[in-house]
């Protein structure tokens, strides 16, 4: 499962990108949380992810938090 870190991120919008490790900027939508109990994204925050192709770009998925413990 790819991880990378909140790019940008617009909370009215629910909208933005993130970084994976490897560097490959890929977009957050409204779809992006669905059902994952996050309600917001900070810049610099870790996250877990899946890739989807949604019309030809690639949206993550199943956004989950990376906790450090």
């Amino acid at each position: 499962m790819p991880q990378g870190t909140i790019k940008d991120y617009d909370p009215d919008a629910r909208a933005g990108s993130l970084l994976q490790d490897d560097r490959t900027e890929i977009l957050i939508d409204q779809d992006s949380t669905e059902g994952s109990g996050i309600r917001t994204l900070r810049i610099g925050q870790r996250v877990a992810f899946d890739v989807a192709d949604d019309g030809g770009r690639q949206v993550a998925r199943g956004l989950r938090l990376v906790t450090f413990s």
